[in-house]
């Protein structure tokens, strides 16, 4: 999940590094926006329906692979 919200919000993964790049304690409030923009996007990948429907998938292709057995 965590890998598939990174892959999806690479666009302001890079804007919230570049932002970043060459600060220290001044990325708190110099970057906000780009934090938030970042943390938006990836909620929408890594939220409670999401994983569930990740633990269904995964049911199924186990259920599946039990059943070519």
């Amino acid at each position: 999940m965590k890998q598939k919200a990174l892959k999806e919000c690479d666009f302001y993964c890079s804007k919230y590094a570049e932002c970043a790049r060459g600060r220290t304690f001044s990325v708190v409030w110099q970057c906000r926006k780009q934090a938030k923009e970042l943390n938006e996007c990836l909620h929408q990948f890594t939220n409670d329906s999401v994983l569930e429907e990740m633990k269904k998938a995964y049911m199924v292709e186990q259920e599946s692979k039990e059943m070519k057995q």
